[in-house]
């Protein structure tokens, strides 16, 4: 008795091998939609041979029917690239990534100038604003104080400069 178990242990495995093997899918098809289908099944009645990409007793068919990739001609199989053509295509990467890298630097720079400009225009506003005498040296090294239109004039400059800050 005990030699027969491990016969009758491979039969079973065996048995069970042809099993699996009928439950897998047998029949593809691609639905309406465009998805892809895959059942034990065949497809629902009114679907065209043309969707229709393996069935029992028939060869697999190409991955999507030509209508599906919009061409009745095959692509022409493009060949690898050169290495003189990859060496050319790294080239242009790195010249794009390089310009793409100075132009980032400049948008930065001039982001931090702008706001630059803005803190010194709200320091003026602020300062003008605040009712405080200003008093100003001239060439000769006096102080003159700013007069009312003065003053006027340069809150509205400092507003004008504030205008590009929002």
């Amino acid at each position: 008795m005990p030699l027969h178990r491990p016969r009758v242990a491979a039969a079973t495995f065996l048995l069970s091998l042809l099993a699996a093997a009928g439950a897998q899918a047998q029949y593809v098809w691609i639905e309406p939609n465009g998805t892809r289908q895959y059942s034990d099944r065949p497809p629902p009645p009114g679907t065209p041979a043309s969707r229709i990409l393996k069935a029992p007793g028939r060869a697999v068919l190409p991955s999507a029917p030509a209508e599906e990739t919009g061409s009745n001609a095959s692509p022409a199989a493009k060949p690898a690239p050169t290495l003189a053509e990859r060496d050319a295509a790294y080239r242009e990467r790195v010249k794009a990534r390089s310009e793409q890298e100075r132009k980032d630097e400049e948008a930065a720079r001039k982001g931090r100038a702008l706001a630059e400009r803005c803190e010194t225009a709200r320091q003026n506003q602020a300062t003008l604003a605040s009712g405080t005498r200003i008093a100003q040296y001239g060439a000769d090294g006096e102080r003159r104080y700013l007069s009312d239109e003065e003053r006027a004039e340069r809150m509205a400059r400092a507003s004008r400069a504030l205008q590009e800050c929002r």
